[in-house]
């Protein structure tokens, strides 16, 4: 109350506020602690220790590096839990006996490699250990830092890895292929019997993909490894089958027995008896073609000897022309030609000539163009 006893609105006291007295006497000895405070403290604490763990983590990880982890094997060698050096002192000491054998095989028939000596194979050492290593890493940080706490084992069977000399490969494929190829045969015929040989088809070492097939066996690792040659199939030109077409028409003519048979197609269609060169004057042998073709034909006297006072003349048909009827000339002057003596037939008797009777000679002219094959032995 105010003086003069009115009410007025002053200052109120704490203990004239009841609630206000009762929150002040809440308050713990020596100051008051936001609960904010006590949040942000522990948020902090937190991420230290988690920073701690991390900082920890990767230097374990760093550390580490140059470790291969347990249950890593290179070439069938364990290298788990070795550092680098350790690791490649291993790995060149069991590899050095090794000796991987390339296997060459093309039907039967086989080549043997020593890679070692002949292709100037050496275990690469350091990119087996590099890869050891890169394969124990795999899995990222948090990956392999589990793998750790477990204790378990990564159980990774790597492959051998080597180098070795590529001109010394090329110089075995280019070996291989001279052994290895084979030219075609084509089928031919044995003269004069005409027995038939057959054709054989040919082979090449196809040598780039063998090449590749040898790098390929090398780069795996494998200590042996077979390889079948690879081929292309050269075929013959002619074969059996295509023989009669070869010769649609053949004269031969056996010397020693005085016959000259006709082939159609490799059948045999006639038989003549002939008369051959006289001794001193043979018949020439070889395979040769009818050259040229004439009836009643003139007599060009070749320049020989014994030819005499005749030489370089030229005899017109008649008598004294000894060519009777019909010429089919083959090989230098000499020929088949028609004979009035036919006494002489079945003998040695001409100048190199191949005598006929008329009637023969002229049924073999009208069987035979131009161009027909004629083989001469016996």
């Amino acid at each position: 109350m105010t003086s003069g006893g009115q009410r007025g609105y002053g200052s109120i006291s704490e203990e004239d506020h009841p609630r206000r007295s009762a929150r002040r006497g809440l308050r713990r000895p020596g100051g008051s602690v936001p609960r904010g405070s006590l949040g942000r403290a522990a948020l902090a604490a937190a991420v230290g220790t988690l920073l701690l763990l991390v900082g920890i983590a990767y230097a374990y990880d760093r550390h580490s590096r140059d470790t291969i982890a347990p249950g890593v094997r290179v070439a069938g060698v364990d290298v788990g839990g070795l550092d680098r050096s350790d690791a490649a002192a291993r790995l060149r000491a069991r590899t050095a006996t090794v000796r991987p054998r390339i296997v060459l095989t093309l039907g039967a028939q086989r080549i043997v490699v020593d890679a070692r000596r002949e292709l100037r194979w050496r275990p690469d050492v350091g990119a087996m250990v590099s890869e050891a290593l890169a394969r124990s890493r795999s899995g990222g940080v948090a990956g392999r830092l589990w793998r750790a706490v477990r204790g378990a084992r990564v159980d990774a069977e790597l492959p051998l890895r080597a180098a070795w000399s590529q001109s010394a490969v090329d110089r075995t494929v280019r070996r291989v292929a001279e052994r290895f190829d084979v030219a075609p045969r084509d089928a031919a015929l044995v003269f004069p019997s005409l027995a038939r040989i057959p054709h054989r088809d040919g082979r090449t070492v196809r040598r780039r993909e063998l090449v590749r097939a040898i790098d390929d066996a090398l780069a795996r690792g494998r200590v042996v490894a077979r390889i079948a040659v690879p081929v292309r199939v050269r075929k013959a030109r002619t074969t059996l089958a295509d023989l009669p077409n070869r010769w649609p028409l053949l004269i031969v003519v056996d010397r020693s027995a005085f016959t000259l048979r006709l082939y159609d197609h490799l059948r045999l269609v006639r038989s003549y008896p002939v008369a051959i060169g006289a001794i001193g004057y043979d018949t020439p042998t070889g395979l040769y073609r009818i050259q040229s073709k004439a009836v009643n034909p003139a007599w060009h006297v070749p320049r020989r000897p014994w030819a005499g006072d005749l030489a370089g003349k030229v005899i017109p048909p008649g008598p004294d022309n000894p060519i009777k009827a019909r010429w089919l000339g083959f090989y230098d002057g000499a020929g088949i030609h028609g004979t009035d003596t036919v006494s002489s037939i079945g003998s040695r008797a001409s100048h190199g000539c191949v005598r006929m009777r008329i009637p023969d000679v002229i049924d073999l002219y009208d069987r035979v163009p131009v161009g027909t094959a004629i083989y001469i032995g016996g």
